[in-house]
């Protein structure tokens, strides 16, 4: 069931890991779709207008999260390529025990934060009580997605990137189920759709936990593993803050940008919601392959084998690259038909932002393998500092469409956001990556 990522071909073993995963990220993702589709074609354009409101809130907490969580698993990875494993059961038993005791902290803060936020990124009133009724049923399940992530992050640190798609298939199919029958029979509207989200995350957590601690061979949590260790913290946390400020960072300059979004109504609101879905899925084959690859780095750098290292992100960058010119045909030509799904009988306005959204985003889609080749392989190399100045960048860009741009150029600006961000985000990762692998062929050289 487990993946070799210490010896074969680089590009195989990376492409072969990645393909669980990218299943994962898809049904990860038809979370929102299917919220998405059942809310719009159940209860109206407001309430998928609502839905998408509070998309960047909750990046911005969630986001911000599950960020920590991917820290932390980089030592586990690390400690099984070196061949470590009490280490690595140290590092493991502790990320688990993080991970519950700072989401269940962050829940609480997200409940005084979230209302506040709604009003300061001037949600219409219109959909105002929906967003907040939708995204503080949401935040309860915060600690199980960073327990869950957790899990997986520990699975996948071992090699093994299958056995989460089956827990995540368990998942998607309650949410399925809890959405027909809240949305659809019940009446619950934006909470329903929530409610089942919370609920079906709980199922996936409770078998992927059962899975890692009674199933992983290599993996022999001990209970002293679980009480915290002060070194071990403080350098999970080393890792894992600067994941999570990339997330907050990023998410405050979608906060920004959805401010000047909400100006122009709730067509606006509704069309990128619908066709920011249909972006996500072309995502997810490069993202894939950037998560595989940072695993695939991880466990290489614990065993010093560099070389591999270096053949590896060259072959994935031109995959991703060939990847993106395939995803900006499909966001060109069948984007605007995809988001037809989301709305029983969306307006022509709505269809017309939407379209010049992705016809925008398509025709710049490189630079978006660009940043996840370099930002998941500096993260598996431990690297994390750079996810926070990739976030910096993502930030600047999304300020500068949202106040310099946005009022001389309209909507125009807003579909233009995303590109300017990925651009300033690609630049220090590229220069600190071509700095590390100039650290690493001396290296090689050295052996």
């Amino acid at each position: 069931m487990k993946n070799d990522l210490l010896s074969g071909k680089p590009v195989k073993s990376v492409v072969l890991f990645a393909l669980p995963i990218m299943l994962s990220s898809l049904l990860q993702y038809s979370y929102n779709f299917v919220d998405n589709i059942i809310v719009g074609q159940y209860v109206g354009t407001q309430a998928l207008a609502a839905v998408g409101n509070i998309g960047a809130i909750n990046s911005f907490i969630i986001g911000t999260a599950l960020g920590l969580t991917s820290g932390f698993t980089i030592p586990v990875a690390q400690k099984f390529g070196a061949g470590e494993y009490r280490k690595m059961n140290n590092y493991a038993g502790n990320s688990i025990t993080l991970s519950l005791v700072i989401g269940i902290s962050i829940v609480v803060v997200a409940h005084i934060i979230s209302n506040p936020i709604l009003r300061l990124i001037n949600t219409p009133d219109d959909i105002f009580k929906l967003s907040a009724d939708y995204i503080n049923i949401l935040y309860f399940g915060v600690p199980i997605q960073m327990l869950f992530n957790n899990f997986t992050g520990i699975a996948r640190s071992l090699g093994d990137s299958k056995r989460p798609l089956y827990f995540l298939i368990l998942s998607v199919l309650v949410n399925l189920a809890l959405d027909i029958l809240f949305v659809g029979k019940l009446g619950l509207g934006v909470r329903g759709a929530a409610l089942a989200t919370v609920i079906s995350y709980f199922a996936a957590c409770v078998f992927a936990g059962v899975f890692v601690l009674k199933k992983e061979k290599e993996l022999n949590i001990k209970k002293s593993d679980l009480v915290p260790n002060k070194k071990i913290f403080a350098e999970q946390m080393k890792l894992g803050i600067p994941v999570s400020l990339q997330f907050t960072i990023t998410s405050i300059g979608s906060m920004i940008l959805q401010t000047a979004i909400n100006g122009f109504g709730s067509s606006a609101i509704a069309a990128l919601t619908a066709a920011g879905r249909v972006e996500q899925v072309m995502n997810i084959p490069m993202s894939g392959l950037g998560v595989a690859n940072a695993t695939f780095v991880s466990q290489n750098y614990g065993a010093g084998k560099y070389e591999r290292i270096i053949k590896s992100v060259n072959n994935i960058l031109i995959l991703d690259l060939l990847i993106s010119v395939f995803c900006s045909a499909v966001l060109i030509f069948a984007g605007p038909y995809a988001v037809r799904w989301f709305v029983s009988n969306p307006d022509a306005q709505m269809i017309s932002y939407a379209k010049q959204y992705l016809y925008t985003i398509g025709g710049c889609y490189a630079l978006v393998s660009l940043l996840f080749v370099f930002r998941n392989t500096l993260q598996g190399l431990g690297f994390t500092y750079a996810n926070a100045i990739a976030g910096v960048g993502e930030l600047l860009g999304r300020m500068l469409v949202s106040f310099l741009l946005t009022p001389y150029f309209g909507f125009a600006a807003v579909c233009f956001a995303g590109p300017v961000a990925w651009l300033l985000a690609d630049l220090p990762l590229i220069f600190i990556y071509l700095k590390k692998k100039r650290m690493f062929k001396s290296l090689i050289e050295y052996k």
